[in-house]
């Protein structure tokens, strides 16, 4: 399945990806051969820790290799009229106005303005021109907001 990333969002999995397949694999197998020198594998405590994190960094790599070869970049929007992934988008409602960026759900972000395209708010602006409304329904109720410009 496809993720929706910025450029920096990948940049941030490439790195930790590297981080993960170089340092991090170092280190473990050089505490796998320090954790050996301890005597009896089947009863040395360190060996089978370091055993159980190289397995699941060996996930996490698989997973962040996945990620990358599947993401899909979103490409900063050129002049657009409706609101997509990438938008940045400045609403209205009775709660006050409000500037959010439509963003793939790995980098949301709702308290730094960055909302993903599959969350209620995300996917009610999504198609919408500016003077547009859309209504979100929340635990409190249905709140109508207006579209007041897109970049």
């Amino acid at each position: 399945m496809s993720e929706y990333l910025s450029e920096e969002g990948l940049e941030k999995l490439k790195t930790e990806l590297h981080h993960l397949k170089t340092a991090k694999r170092q280190e473990i197998a050089a505490r796998l051969e320090h954790a050996k020198t301890l005597g009896d594998l089947s009863e040395n405590a360190e060996y089978q820790e370091t055993k159980e994190e190289q397995a699941l960094v060996e996930q996490r790599i698989a997973e962040l290799e996945e990620r990358v070869r599947d993401a899909v970049v979103m490409q900063k929007p050129t002049k657009t009229d409706t609101v997509r992934v990438g938008s940045t988008v400045r609403v209205s409602s009775v709660r006050g106005d409000a500037t959010y960026m439509i963003v793939g759900s790995e980098e949301a972000d709702p308290v730094g303005g960055k909302i993903s395209n599959e969350s209620p708010l995300g996917k009610a602006f999504l198609g919408k021109k500016a003077g547009d409304k859309a209504e979100v329904k929340t635990p409190a109720g249905a709140v109508m907001y207006t579209i007041k410009e897109i970049k």
